[in-house]
């Protein structure tokens, strides 16, 4: 099994759906044993020399104020974790759950948070053994941090909530028994370094992130199975066309269109059947390379976050200071999580036009709804329908949640980022994005099949074949759905993307 050293510097969202997904083993990395037993020592010393420092010796928010003795610091720690774990709605998907253990991890690491080695070492003893915390996904403003779930995946440390492990979902105290991890008490500082900071919308958004990336791939096949299906018009591919406007993401989905399409007998030249195709087709390079640089930058700004420290306060070794700033505010995620969206909504939009181009005899040539029996038989016509909707609600869930802010902590805390929701609307889009490519793929076969045809390109045939092993040609209507979730399940699963770069012998670019 992939083994992921944890240092703090240099941590991907790839080796994040490693360890989130496919269970890979967290180990820390000696450098960052000797950074957090550094950092521990000067909070040490600090309450030990009775300095006031904010969440070390004082209380939160808007009691930052107060001063708290010496003997009250476990329960102040304690008390944090129990009165914020106050989350709503349904738990978060376990990746998701992973993904915030492993991020607060690598940002403890970095030994800029003051908490005790064994502490973290519990973190990484959940995540190899599969301890997973049940983390309710609502009620982070995205700063203080995502204090709320967070609190939550804290408290399975303490031998309270709720958590996963083996399948089942047991009380905390139960399955850190049954895994042999010790549950701990919480010293000095430990509950703020353990629930300040940005690992929720950050764990939700890097995954979003991750799917909307493949998301990207699976759009190009998708569209290049459209051209077959269109008899599409080839000239408006050519390189030299997109070399004098050069945007990265437009050039690289002409070349991947090209990639899929050699040696297509389907497609055609300008002039041989029609001048030129609707925009859904003629501009897809522009329209999905837009969605790619947007997903680009996106992926420049997780990768900082990933490896940052966003706790409260920070200790400087080198000063012995304890500072308290705002690095757990979420603005610099929630922008990019709304950005996120808006592309990945863009690739269901032109997806569904797509669609609607293929069932639609006005556009398409072809019988209404695809079905050699119109009248009795109904088609593809809901499939169009259910991708209506589909976009429909990602159009709402696009509105930007950043925004938006209400004043917390009797205004202490008077902006805020909702950076949280951000990346949960990206992760619901990136599904609703998923199904509506799935109908396409689906769609474009049988508009292949109903045009005749004459012999698919490098790409599309191994897209083509892959998808006709699970859903045939539609002759009388039968229940499309379970024919949507096999299409669904090959993009879900990496099968498609797999067989098309097999075939055309590299990645597709994004």
């Amino acid at each position: 099994m992939e083994k992921i050293l944890i240092t703090g510097q240099d941590l991907t969202v790839k080796q994040i759906v490693a360890v989130c997904r496919e269970h890979a083993v967290v180990e820390l990395s000696p450098e960052s044993r000797e950074a957090v037993l550094a950092s521990r020592k000067i909070v040490d010393d600090l309450v030990a020399e009775k300095k006031v420092v904010y969440g070390i010796t004082t209380g939160f928010g808007k009691f930052s104020d107060v001063v708290i003795s010496t003997d009250e610091c476990h329960e102040l720690q304690k008390n944090l974790i129990i009165t914020h774990a106050v989350g709503a709605g349904d738990p978060f998907p376990e990746d998701v759950a992973r993904g915030m253990l492993l991020l607060r991890v690598n940002n403890l690491s970095k030994g800029y948070s003051g908490i005790r080695l064994e502490t973290l070492e519990t973190m990484i003893a959940m995540l190899n053994k599969g301890v997973t915390p049940f983390i309710p996904e609502k009620g982070s403003l995205g700063a203080s941090g995502d204090l709320a779930p967070l609190s939550h995946m804290v408290l399975v440390m303490l031998g309270l909530g709720k958590a996963y492990y083996q399948g089942e979902l047991l009380s905390g105290a139960e399955a850190m028994k049954r895994a042999g991890i010790p549950v701990v008490e919480l010293s000095a500082k430990e509950g703020l370094a353990l629930n300040n900071g940005t690992q929720a919308m950050t764990s939700v958004g890097a995954l979003a992130l991750h799917d909307a990336t493949q998301l990207l791939k699976i759009a190009d096949i998708a569209d290049a199975l459209c051209f077959e299906a269109q008899n599409g018009v080839m000239d408006a591919l050519e390189d030299r066309v997109h070399a004098i406007r050069p945007h990265e993401g437009q050039g690289k989905t002409a070349k991947n269109l090209r990639r899929l399409l050699a040696d297509s007998k389907n497609t055609t030249r300008q002039g041989e059947i029609r001048v030129q195709d609707a925009y859904s087709l003629r501009c897809s390079p522009q329209i999905h390379g837009a969605s790619k640089d947007a997903v680009k930058y996106v992926q420049g700004r997780v990768d900082i976050e990933i490896n940052s420290v966003t706790d409260n306060p920070l200790i400087f070794k080198e000063d012995r200071a304890g500072i308290s700033g705002g690095n757990f505010h979420g603005q610099p995620m929630a922008l990019p999580f709304d950005f996120l969206k808006i592309a990945e909504a863009e690739l269901a939009n032109v997806s569904e036009r797509r669609i609607e181009r293929l069932v639609n005899p006005a556009y398409s040539a072809l019988p209404a709804f695809l079905t050699p029996h119109g009248g009795v038989c109904s088609g593809f016509m809901i499939v169009q329908y259910s991708a209506a909707a589909l976009v429909s609600e990602n159009k709402v869930l696009a509105h930007p949640a950043s925004v938006d802010s209400i004043p917390s902590s009797a205004g202490q805390e008077d902006h805020v980022s909702m950076g949280t929701i951000a990346a949960r609307q990206a992760a619901e889009i990136g599904k609703n994005v998923r199904r509506v490519l799935a109908m396409e793929l689906m769609v474009a076969c049988q508009g292949i099949d109903m045009r005749g045809n004459k012999g698919l390109g490098r790409g599309t045939q191994a897209a083509y074949d892959l998808v006709r092993k699970g859903c045939a040609y539609l002759d009388d209507d039968r229940e499309l759905y379970e024919d949507i979730n096999y299409c669904e399940r090959i993009l879900t699963d990496g099968s498609l993307i797999r067989a098309v770069e097999a075939a055309i012998g590299g990645e597709l670019e994004v």
